[in-house]
Formats: structure tokens, sequence, C-alpha cells
């Protein structure tokens, strides 16, 4: 039975058609009504927040000084609709714009340009709080501050400038990560405004103590049980946050909820909303997965789709993957681990410095050599991901056949991921229940 695919390549729409192979599904998230007042989930959220006795606005006093956490320019989170409640709630508190500082927290990544603070925030917003806006840097000792040490023997040191404020409000986006649980929340702090030292040491839980592979125990979508997560979580009750205001979002980058609270406590809710909306359950796994990584900018980000996609293929299977990357791979550092060829040679150099480009490298060597790309990454950026590319999906989808028939595989299975970066499979019955957070409630739907 043939197929029209329409699936995004960049800012651009491309068109198939798929003449062979059995589709299981179209796997998409849930969809979410949009909010009709942003601002008014933002404020009922800041008001009512969730393990707090008292609204957020009456953490604060006139006279202190406040640090404000936000992301940087890898993630969407939509904090351009938080700050002007949040700060217009701080200012009729009488904190005044002058007491305020915003912190992009870039942990290693490279900082986010003056035009992309401005789209962080909002014209508006960069245009009162510019000359107070800085980057963190993990590597500038001068702007450091030791806090204490986790019971996983993690030195705590992060952003001086933000741990001086008398208070501390962290922002963010809950998505599903592949080794920290999920985003936002503590991850604001660590790695967020960590040192690269306290970055090291909690990434190299990622892997396991004695041998050469990851450590089963960190997962996607765990908390609980997850060292990374756990250990993430002590550092950043070692900065004393105050609260967090963290947003979920659909496939469009609109706001579906907002969770504003106690770091735990409304990370949790937030956590546990967002697992109900990017989750899909299927009862198998296919041949052929093709997915899209959306607008996404670089590889890095593309990553997240590719992650996502493997979890939906069998092994021995192919990912087609539609994945732009206009702005090349992403960074000079991951394209350093990727040239390590191997995954054991990345195991070995993560060993004595560990860093999230090495945990994606690591990921990416994995799960390259499954997948098929259309995309302008030039030949050489292609091979080191241990990819194939082709010109177009037409071109993907045959070289996909050829290979899948050569395997002796005549008519083979397939899903489409059309918000591959978003959407996560979990197969039913598979021991990938594991990674569910414990406490949570179950998935909303099932796929065939």
């Amino acid at each position: 039975m043939s197929m029209d695919l329409h699936l995004r390549y960049g800012n651009k729409s491309v068109e198939a058609m798929l003449p062979w192979g059995r589709c299981l599904d179209v796997l998409e998230i849930a969809e979410v009504p949009a909010l009709a007042d942003p601002q008014r989930e933002i404020l009922g959220s800041l008001q009512q927040p969730i393990g707090l006795d008292r609204s957020v606005f009456e953490l604060v006093h006139a006279g202190e000084s406040i640090a404000i956490v936000v992301s940087d320019a890898f993630r969407n989170t939509a904090v351009d609709q938080v700050l002007p409640v949040l700060i217009g709630g701080l200012n009729y508190r009488g904190i005044l714009d002058e007491s305020i500082i915003v912190v992009f927290a870039s942990g290693t990544h490279r900082p986010p340009t003056p035009e992309e603070q401005a789209r962080i925030l909002g014209p508006e917003m960069y245009a009162r709080l510019r000359s107070r806006c800085y980057t963190h840097d993990p590597n500038d000792e001068s702007n450091l501050i030791y806090i204490g040490i986790t019971s996983r023997g993690t030195p705590i040191e992060i952003n001086k400038r933000v741990y001086d404020c008398d208070r501390i409000i962290a922002t963010g986006t809950v998505v599903m990560h592949y080794f920290g649980g999920f985003g936002g929340g503590r991850k604001s702090i660590v790695p967020g405004i960590s040192s690269s030292r306290t970055i090291a040491h909690n990434h190299a839980m990622n892997l396991h103590a004695h041998e050469d592979r990851l450590n089963p125990a960190v997962r996607i979508a765990a908390l609980d049980g997850n060292p990374v997560a756990e250990d993430m979580l002590e550092g950043a009750r070692l900065a004393r946050v105050d609260c967090i205001i963290n947003t979920v979002l659909d496939k469009e980058g609109r706001i579906a909820r907002v969770f504003a609270g106690e770091l735990d406590a409304a990370h949790r809710a937030a956590a546990e909303y967002a697992r109900s909306l990017y989750s899909v359950h299927i009862r198998k796994r296919a041949n052929l997965v093709i997915a899209s990584a959306g607008e996404a900018r670089n590889f890095i980000q593309s990553h997240k789709a590719l992650y996502n996609a493997f979890q939906a293929m069998e092994p021995g299977g192919r990912i087609v993957l539609l994945a732009s990357c206009a702005e090349g791979l992403g960074s000079e550092r991951y394209a350093s681990w990727l040239r390590l060829g191997s995954a054991k040679a990345i195991i070995r150099e993560l060993r004595k410095a560990s860093e999230i480009y090495g945990q994606t490298a690591l990921s990416t060597v994995e799960k390259g050599p499954s997948a098929i790309l259309v995309t302008e990454l030039p030949d050489q950026a292609v091979s080191l991901l241990g990819a194939t590319k082709a010109a177009t999906i037409a071109e993907a989808l045959e070289m996909a056949r050829a290979d899948l028939f050569e395997a002796g595989i005549s008519n083979p299975t397939y899903y489409v991921m059309p918000s591959a970066a978003y959407t996560v499979p979990f197969v039913v019955g598979s021991e990938d229940k594991a990674q569910v957070t414990p406490g949570l409630s179950g998935f909303t739907h099932t796929r065939t």
C-alpha cells in the first residue's frame, strides 16, 4: 500500500511517495489545544506554585537582588512569554529592574549571541535588561564558587554572580532527556550554571563503573534510580534555588502547560505531563523509521530525533532522517569526539574528562550507522557521524529499501515520525518500561 509523506526539512516541507512496505503507524505526540491566554496560565502558576506555601511573588521582598536563570539558544522554552509576567510581579513587590540579573545557563555550550539573547528574552525584555544579562562560563574561575559536594562525590561549583543574589529563580522547559531523565528543573543548575569540573564529574556517571559501556541505570524519562539525575538534584539543592518556572511546549513550540514551584516538586509535575504528551507506546519495532528533525539548525540538535527514531527501529533496520543542519554539526568539540571513531575510544576519553559533547558523540556513533541522512551537511561531516548521505528523501528511501532487501526483508515495516525530536517511543511489555520514572502515571496512548 502506497503512502504519501509530508515532512519538515529545515524551514520548508518536502513530499515523497512510498509505494512499498507496511506502515505500522505515524508516531506523533498527543494533540493538545493551545492555551487561549498563556499569560493568565503563567500568572496562575506563579500565584499557586507547587510545593510552596505562598506565591512566588511573596517569596521576595523589596530591596532584594534576584537572579533569573534562563536557557541558552539551543532550546526553545517560551521564556519570552514568562518574563513579562514574572518581572511585572517582581516590580509590583518592590523589586526594581536594577536589582534583577538574567544569566544564560549555557553549561558547556557556546554562548548565545546578542541577537539570540534578544530572541530568547523577547525584544522588549532584552532592551530593559540588556545591561544585566550575563552568559555563564564554566571555565571562568573568577565567577565560580564552591558550595559543597554531593553524596556521589561531585564537587558543586556554580556561577558566583547567581549564588550571591538573595533569590534564585530558574526557568526552562521540560522534555525527556536521554541521560538526564528530563530537561528543566535541576538541569538549569547542573549543568546549566556549573563549572566544567562539576559537569564532568556528574556526566561521567553515564558510563558503567567497570566496563566499557553505558550505565544501564542512566535512562531517558528516569529521575529516580538514575545516578546522573539524582546527582543533579543534589547539586541544585545546594544552590538554594527558591523556585522554578518550567514550561511544557507542544510540537509547534507553543506553551501547553506551565509549572512553577519548589525545585523538585514542580519539576516532577512537569515531567509527568511531559511524558504523557511526548511519549507513544508501540507494540513492536519496525524495519524502517522515517523521521524529521524539523527545524533543527545543527546535528547536535538533530541528535534528539535520531535518538528517538532509533528507539522505534528493529535491530539491523534503517532510519531515514531529514535533518537540514544548515549550521553544521554544531560544535568543533563535538566533531573532535566523533573523530575518535569508535564507542570504546570515546568511552576511554570520557573516563579521563567527561563532557556533554562526548556523551552525545557516544550516542551518535552507536546510532549513526543505521541512518541515511537527507541533509546539507558536507560529506565529511556525514562520514564522521557514521551515516550515509542522500540528496533527496526519494533517494534515501530507495537506499533504505535496497539495504533491507539485501538483508532479506522484501516487505519492510515502517513508522513515520514527523516530529521526531519530541516524540519518544516505548515498546509495550519490553524492558523499556524500566525507563519510566517511578511514581508517574501511565502512558496515554499505545500504537500498533
